[in-house]
């Protein structure tokens, strides 16, 4: 196989539509504008949000709330997601990776209470709720809160 042999597979392009050929094409004329109008000059139509000079939607309607430039974004992770470790392992933002309970790391991680712990794990993460504490302790392990 070579450069200049490879196209594309049967079917899956498409030729393009040649306007304005002549009225045997089915494009011709106008050429699929219509007749006359703004939309059928050249450069023509309206803005996204225009409508017709009448008070556009987004101006009509009140304005709510704001975005807090501050807010923490934390990665959530429940008691029952650390079940998966073996006993004594640490649990930190290098092993939720490898097993793929994290894709990234916003703000930081926190561990929430639901569910169930039987083996005794290390948690070193940024938050922890109180139940998950007491969960993680009754089962064996430490809690280490960075």
């Amino acid at each position: 196989m070579k450069m200049h042999e490879l196209k594309p597979a049967p079917g899956s392009t498409h030729a393009p539509k040649r306007l304005g050929r002549g009225t045997g094409s089915g494009h011709g004329k106008t050429a699929g504008k219509g007749h006359k109008g703004q939309k059928a000059r050249s450069g023509g139509g309206v803005r996204v949000g225009f409508e017709g000079g009448q008070m556009p939607i987004a101006r009509r309607l009140p304005k709510r709330g704001f975005t807090n430039i501050f807010k923490k974004e934390f990665i959530v992770l429940n008691v029952r997601d650390l079940e998966r470790f073996n006993e004594g392992d640490t649990v930190n933002y290098q092993s939720l990776f490898e097993t793929g309970l994290i894709k990234t790391v916003k703000d930081g991680v926190k561990i929430l209470g639901m569910g169930e712990l039987t083996k005794s794990l290390t948690v070193q993460v940024d938050k922890v709720s109180r139940s998950a504490v007491d969960k993680i302790v009754a089962a064996g392990g430490k809690v280490e809160v960075e």
